[in-house]
């Protein structure tokens, strides 16, 4: 997992649309990097909608939202169609990038061990720099929660 202060690794991920989503597109604003284990399960659905209802508000702050899970272009573009999604959510199907943040790790479930995706936000400054990191994250408030932080 990394740590507040450490530069937070650049990626590429294609997002809904499949339009290539770069971190380095981004410099010169904050970042909210949240990585959620799978497209349309309550948890993640909650979160999404979450931080979609206060985008307006992350923008006034000069920060963007970016979700990170390990579906497909295909199935984010169904979830951010169901439930009328407004943050860019990026598709890494392979977890490289979620195994760079550290954040693809063993997890159990019903006694069974697995690797998968532990919920995750980094708040990125302006600089590339990581500021705060949540993780792993409770969905109920947390969008909120980030949100306060930055407002600090």
């Amino acid at each position: 997992m990394l740590n507040v202060g450490d530069s937070a690794p650049g990626f590429c991920l294609k997002d809904s649309g499949e339009n290539k989503v770069c971190l380095k597109d981004f410099r010169g604003k904050k970042v909210v990097l949240y990585f959620y284990p799978k497209n349309n399960t309550p948890g993640c659905t909650m979160e999404a909608i979450d931080f979609s209802a206060l985008k307006g508000e992350f923008e006034k702050e000069d920060a963007v939202i970016l979700g990170v899970s390990k579906d497909s272009c295909e199935s984010h573009q169904r979830f951010v169609d169901k439930h009328s999604l407004t943050v860019k959510l990026l598709s890494d199907p392979d977890h490289l990038v979620q195994e760079e943040y550290g954040v693809w790790a063993p997890k159990k479930f019903m006694g069974k061990e697995f690797l998968g995706t532990v919920r995750s936000t980094f708040l990125i400054g302006e600089d590339g720099k990581i500021v705060h990191v949540w993780s792993p994250v409770k969905v109920n408030g947390h969008a909120k929660e980030v949100l306060e932080w930055l407002r600090v």
